[in-house]
C-alpha cells in the first residue's frame, strides 16, 4: 500500500507516529444503515422520532436526535450562499486507543458505541467521516448542551462589536427587570463561567433536583412565556459571584436574554449573520424556540455534522477564518484557558478531570485543549496547536465515570492527539 502525506507531513513521519493509512472509505463519508443495538434504538420502525414527551425513550432517540426541530418549534439560521469547502484525505488513518485495559480500533468503537455521526478534521482536511443508523450528511443532529458554547461565541462577537460593553457589566444593565435581584446583580463573566452563586436548583444529596430547570422549560411552552419572571423568582445567593462553579440553566438563560437585549435580535438571526454565514455553513441550522419566539440558549441547537466541524475549525484557529477574525481572539483564549485567578474553575476542581471557561470544558495538561459537551455524548474536541478537531454525535449517556476522565470518547480523542497532534 502506498503511503501518502497529508498537510505536507512526510510519510515517514506518519510511520514514526504509528499511524498507517487505510483504504476504508477512501477519505469520503461512509454511511452505515445500522449500528450497535439497532433494535433498542428503533430500527424496526425506521428510527422514528418521538414526541415531546417520548423523544428521549431509547426506541425514539436516534430519530429524535436527527429530527429534533420537527418535534419542538424552532427558529432557523440561514446557511452561507456559497459553502466553504473542505479538502478530503485520500484514505483514513488507522487509529488504536486503549479503554478499560483493552486495545481497540476505530471500527471497534463504532461497533459498540451508538454514534450517529463521527468526523475527524485536521487543518482543512477531513480525515474520516462516518454515519450510523441510516443517518446522513444532510441530517441536522442535536447538540444538546453544546449549544451553551455556541451562545458563548455569540457573546464574544457582541463584546467585540461593543453591543455588550464589558463582561464586568451586571446583567441588569441589559435586563432592567432584574435590577436588585441576584441574577441581575451578577457580572456577565460569572454567568458565562456558571459561577453566579445564585441557587437555581435545590440540591438533594449534592445533586441538583432539576425542578427549576423543568419549571423554566415548561414555562417556555406556556402562553405568555416569561423566562425573566422565572429568573427574578430566584432570590437566594449562596456564594459570592465568581467563586463557586454550579452548572446552571439559570446562568445560561440569563446570558441568552442579555445577548438578545444587547443586540436587539433573535439568536438565530445574529448567529446566521455573524457566525454561520462567515464560516461558510453548508446547511441551515435550527434552534429550539419558546412560545414567545426566543431561542432556548441552554439546548436545542441542531446542525449537520460538517457544519459542527466548521465550528471546530474556527475554534482551532482561535476565532479566525481565512484571514478574518470572526470572534475576538482574546475572548476565545479567555473562554478556553484556565486562569490561575479562578481556582474554582481549574481542571480537577470543576470535576475530577475537567475545568471550565466561558461555557467550554477545559482538559488538563500543559497544552491547551478544550471541548464542547452535550448530553448523550455529543462532543466537539479541539486541539489548537495541531488544528485537530473531533466531532461526535451519539445517543448514549457518557460513561458513569466520565467526570473522572473515564469517557471512552475521551480515550479515543487523547489517542488521536497522541498520534496525529504532534
Amino acid at each position: 500500500m502506498k503511503l501518502i502525506s497529508w498537510l505536507n507531513c512526510p510519510a515517514m513521519l506518519w510511520l514514526a507516529l504509528g499511524v498507517f493509512l487505510s483504504p476504508t472509505g477512501a477519505g469520503q463519508a461512509v454511511f452505515r444503515p445500522s449500528g450497535p443495538e439497532a433494535g433498542l434504538f428503533g430500527a424496526e420502525s425506521g428510527y422514528r422520532a418521538g414526541g415531546r414527551d417520548t423523544w428521549m425513550e431509547p426506541r425514539y432517540l436516534v430519530g429524535s436526535s436527527s429530527r429534533y426541530d420537527t418535534i419542538f418549534p424552532s427558529n432557523r439560521a440561514a446557511r452561507a450562499a456559497v459553502p466553504w469547502s473542505f479538502r478530503r484525505a485520500k484514505a483514513e488513518p488507522v487509529v488504536h486507543y486503549e479503554f478499560n485495559g483493552r486495545q481497540q480500533s476505530l471500527d471497534d468503537y463504532l461497533n459498540h458505541f451508538p454514534v450517529t455521526g463521527l468526523l475527524l478534521l485536521q487543518g482543512d482536511t477531513i480525515l474520516l467521516e462516518r454515519y450510523q443508523y441510516g443517518r446522513t450528511d444532510t441530517d441536522r443532529l442535536m447538540s444538546a448542551s453544546m449549544a451553551k458554547s455556541i451562545l458563548s461565541l455569540l457573546v464574544g462577537i457582541a463584546v467585540g462589536e461593543g453591543r455588550i460593553r464589558s463582561l464586568s457589566d451586571h446583567a441588569s444593565r441589559y435586563i432592567p427587570e432584574l435590577a436588585g435581584k441576584p441574577y441581575g446583580e451578577t457580572p456577565l463573566r460569572a454567568l458565562l463561567q456558571m459561577s453566579s452563586g445564585v441557587e437555581f436548583e435545590r440540591r438533594i444529596n449534592g445533586v441538583n433536583d432539576g425542578v427549576s430547570r423543568r419549571r423554566l422549560v415548561d414555562g417556555l411552552f406556556s402562553p405568555g412565556a416569561d423566562p425573566v419572571a422565572v429568573l427574578a423568582g430566584h432570590d437566594r445567593r449562596v456564594h459570592p459571584p465568581g467563586t463557586h462553579f454550579d452548572y446552571s440553566s439559570g446562568d445560561n438563560e440569563t446570558t441568552g436574554i442579555v445577548l438578545r437585549r444587547a443586540t436587539g435580535r433573535a439568536l438565530c438571526d445574529y448567529l446566521s449573520e455573524k457566525l454561520w454565514q462567515p464560516i461558510g455553513a453548508e446547511a441551515d441550522a435550527t434552534w429550539w424556540a419558546d412560545t414567545s419566539g426566543q431561542e432556548f440558549p441552554t439546548s436545542g441547537f441542531n446542525a449537520v455534522l460538517r457544519d459542527y466541524a466548521r465550528l471546530g475549525r474556527l475554534l482551532a484557529h482561535d476565532g479566525e477564518w481565512d484571514g478574518r477574525q470572526i470572534v475576538p481572539r482574546q475572548f476565545i483564549l479567555d473562554a478556553t484557558t484556565h486562569h490561575p485567578g479562578d481556582p474554582h474553575l481549574a481542571p480537577g476542581t470543576v470535576t475530577p478531570y475537567y475545568g471550565y471557561g466561558y461555557q467550554f470544558w477545559i482538559l488538563p495538561g500543559a497544552e491547551r485543549m478544550f471541548v464542547l459537551r452535550g448530553a448523550y455524548s455529543q462532543y466537539i474536541f479541539v486541539h489548537p496547536s495541531s488544528k485537530l478537531v473531533l466531532v461526535q454525535t451519539a445517543v448514549r449517556s457518557e460513561h458513569p465515570n466520565a467526570e473522572n476522565g473515564k469517557s471512552e470518547t475521551l480515550a479515543l480523542w487523547l489517542a488521536l492527539v497522541g498520534q496525529l497532534g504532534r
